[in-house]
């Protein structure tokens, strides 16, 4: 017998989804960014489709655990041309504002079903969800800054070519 309502499994069973289609996006974008040459906004795309498939798995991993059933739904398939390496990136910040809205969602539903395991496990993706949307403004007022500088653009490029997949600490108050 499940420990959770089947309520909220149903919840957190679509918001898998939702970060299993955010991850399929950012790996879309970064074929998009190989195929334009930009092997640095790739990689970023790259570790952030990596992300996103941890996450999807911590969510996985805590219905499993409440003794619900997961349910993995067919996923949407993304966009795959973009303007600018500056559209794709207002894609990136509004698509993670669109998950912060639902992650916040998911926290309210907890709440109302006073499952307070779920609350404070979503507690985590509340805060990297603050981390997701900064990184990705970021990069957005970086790209208006630089503007039409191809010189700016291929300095962001190998900045971003730097960053590296680290795999979450396991918590360790389980």
């Amino acid at each position: 017998m499940a420990s959770i309502s089947e309520k909220m499994v149903e919840a957190l069973n679509e918001q898998i989804n939702a970060e299993i289609y955010s991850a399929y996006l950012y790996l879309s974008m970064a074929a998009y960014f190989d195929s334009i040459g930009l092997k640095g906004f790739a990689n970023w795309m790259r570790v952030q489709w990596q992300e996103e498939l941890t996450h999807a798995m911590r969510l996985y991993d805590y219905v499993v655990e409440r003794g619900g059933r997961v349910k993995l739904y067919a996923i949407e398939e993304p966009p795959s041309e973009w303007e600018s390496p500056l559209t794709a990136f207002e894609h990136t910040y509004e698509h993670e504002v669109n998950v912060t809205k639902r992650i916040h969602e998911l926290v309210e539903l907890a709440m109302s079903e006073k499952d307070y395991a779920t609350y404070n496990m979503l507690q985590w993706f509340v805060a990297e969800q603050v981390e997701e949307e900064a990184n990705a403004s970021e990069i957005v007022d970086k790209l208006r800054l630089i503007g039409d500088d191809g010189r700016g653009l291929l300095m962001l490029d190998t900045e971003l070519g730097a960053r590296r997949f680290v795999p979450e600490q396991e918590d360790q108050t389980q």
